[in-house]
């Protein structure tokens, strides 16, 4: 049998090479506050990867995306253990792109700060007024690109991505450019409306893009996750506040209210964490986790 080792190793995922294709392996580490902490919330890698392909199957109508198979049996057999099963991906190799496309429905987050002090959310004006959590009367798209020091994201005007990728890809610059805010905000529509009506608001989320061999745009990474969106409770939504929510940020919160925890979250929190993945999940496909 042939042995895999990872090629990139993230503070959550494992990416190995199969060759023609990538094998992305979504593991049940959790990180916080560029820290990745020391428990693990176990099925939360399985979670986080069925509910990427409930996505990718709801979205091949909007836009072609890289996902082959969530089955390890079409995987090679170092790939058919408990270890790997429903948390690991095969997909098709792309060219990605240098802009992560960061959509926001709701101003809550970093986007409330910013408006609090600017009256802008990354350089867009916004109307007076506004309360924290509020919808917008149509969502906004905040895209950032990788700094060139350090990593961490910078957020960054659509004029900006237009130069990014025409330095990448000279003449096409302005059409990928365009091409990713205007599936961005497609995909988002689409599945923000399907979640309302299944009691979630995904107050915002992130997407990212590469382009296949024929240089189309193809959706790729994760799609609107617990760890890549934020889900709130239909139930109970109210504007001028901040919202209970269904991704990672119970854990931040108790991170923020133990700045001595040396990033060990007791298991408490573990077990509410995992709860409310799957309580998402349920709410979403209609399917309880197996």
């Amino acid at each position: 049998m042939t042995e895999f080792k990872p090629v990139k190793s993230g503070k959550v995922r494992e990416i190995y090479d199969n060759g023609d294709s990538l094998i992305m392996v979504a593991t049940d580490r959790i990180s916080a506050f560029d820290h990745i902490l020391k428990n693990k919330v176990t099925k939360k890698g399985a979670i986080l990867t069925q509910m990427s392909k409930f996505w990718f199957d709801f979205t091949e109508d909007i836009i072609p995306n890289h996902m082959i198979s969530v089955d390890t049996a079409d995987m090679p057999e170092f790939f058919r253990t408990e270890e790997f099963d429903g948390n690991s991906m095969m997909v098709r190799k792309l060219e990605m792109l240098p802009v992560e496309c960061i959509v926001r429905g709701y101003i809550t987050g970093s986007g409330w700060a910013d408006y609090q002090k600017t009256g802008a959310i990354c350089g867009i004006e916004l109307p007076a007024g506004l309360q924290e959590s509020q919808q917008f009367p149509e969502p906004i798209y905040t895209p950032s690109t990788k700094a060139e020091i350090g990593d961490h994201d910078e957020n960054v005007s659509f004029e900006k991505t237009v130069e990014v990728l025409e330095e990448k890809y000279p003449g096409k610059g302005q059409f990928y450019a365009e091409q990713i805010r205007d599936y961005t905000l497609a995909i988002y529509k689409k599945c923000a409306d399907y979640a309302r009506s299944r009691n979630i608001i995904i107050a915002d989320t992130k997407f990212e893009f590469g382009l296949d061999e024929e240089g189309n745009v193809v959706l790729g990474d994760e799609v609107l996750t617990p760890d890549s969106s934020r889900f709130w409770p239909l139930e109970g939504y109210e504007p001028g506040k901040s919202q209970p929510s269904y991704d990672k940020q119970f854990v931040r919160d108790w991170l923020k209210a133990n700045p001595d925890s040396d990033y060990l979250l007791p298991q408490e929190v573990i077990d509410k964490t995992i709860d409310k993945y799957k309580e998402a999940f349920k709410l979403l496909t209609g399917k309880d986790f197996e």
